[in-house]
């Protein structure tokens, strides 16, 4: 009987434990404040914990990160879901399986010594604009609002550089960007602090980044999703309670990421971000079914989303693999 124990714990001690699942996760864009908690949850073992060797990656825009999940190139993207939903309506076999920011970060923003921190402050002012970015699609819906016209301030257009310099080099007083993103960008580039005026609080109900996956992989892979969303969810909710230690992660994984001031403030403004403004969802990544119908139904009217994808909002995101 001893034999046979010695020879058991033998055996144990040889079998190797099983190997953690490679994964990868693509980002939306070069990395930026948004991106910390899975930095972080990498670095502090929570992915690790889970099952999940990580692997994380810059993207090149949400539309082109989209496209090489939808191809299977890469198991979970982190995208804006209302440009996935433009590509799930056309065929593309892609869901959102978390909803990270749902509250949209969009804001028109100028420096704070522009005092320029309503609505009303834009007339006679000069706005810079991508034309058929995002941002731009929805802005007619936050003139509509805020009872704005566009007769009420100067525009200027250009891609997302031409945008940002010319607001950094005086020729527009404001640019329409994402509070966590654009205005570090700005703040990195002068060391000027710069001020929002939020989308959301004047009524815009729009849910903006999240996880996505394939569908086939999803099918064929669904524990190893189930561990992936568990440990999103914990890295959100450590991190949330860390945010330089956070920011930080993302130096540790690469140094030429920014400067931790701005990495830090851009993760702390997205942290607000993270609560379902409906009221209607607690957890992180957990989207309510009336959140999700509001941003198709804005996105329908205001984002050159297809008219079809009213039928059923569900084709798009699932709570199932979220942890209970």
């Amino acid at each position: 009987m001893l034999r046979l124990l010695v020879t058991v714990m033998a055996i144990l001690i040889t079998v190797p434990a099983m190997a953690a699942d490679k994964v990868t996760l693509m980002l939306n864009w070069y990395v930026y404040g948004e991106h910390a908690p899975f930095f972080y949850g990498k670095e502090k073992g929570i992915y690790a914990k889970h099952g999940i060797d990580l692997t994380i990656e810059e993207g090149r825009g949400s539309g082109t990160v989209t496209q090489v999940v939808a191809a299977g190139t890469v198991p979970f993207g982190y995208v804006d879901v209302p440009t996935m939903m433009r590509a799930a309506v056309k065929g593309a076999p892609v869901v959102a399986v978390g909803v990270a920011l749902q509250t949209t970060p969009m804001s028109v923003m100028g420096f704070v010594d522009k005092n320029i921190k309503k609505p009303d402050d834009l007339k006679g002012k000069t706005v810079a604009t991508t034309p058929g970015d995002s941002m731009s699609q929805i802005w007619p819906l936050f003139l509509k609002k805020t009872g704005l016209k566009e007769t009420d301030f100067k525009t200027v257009s250009g891609n997302a550089t031409t945008k940002l310099n010319a607001v950094i080099n005086g020729q527009a007083d404001v640019l329409l960007g994402y509070v966590m993103d654009q205005s570090m960008k700005i703040k990195d580039a002068t060391g000027k602090d710069v001020y929002p005026i939020k989308f959301a609080d004047y009524g815009i109900n729009l849910v903006s980044s999240g996880i996505i996956t394939n569908t086939a992989y999803l099918k064929g892979h669904e524990d190893l999703v189930r561990r992936f969303m568990a440990a999103s969810v914990e890295s959100i909710k450590e991190s949330s309670q860390h945010p330089k230690e956070a920011a930080q992660a993302i130096l540790n994984a690469n140094p030429k990421g920014g400067k931790i001031g701005t990495l830090t403030q851009g993760f702390e403004l997205t942290i607000p971000l993270y609560k379902d403004p409906t009221g209607k969802s607690t957890q992180p990544l957990r989207v309510s079914d009336q959140n999700m119908t509001e941003t198709v139904n804005v996105m329908v009217d205001y984002g050159g989303l297809d008219a079809k994808a009213k039928a059923d909002v569900k084709n798009y995101y699932t709570n199932a693999y979220l942890p209970k």
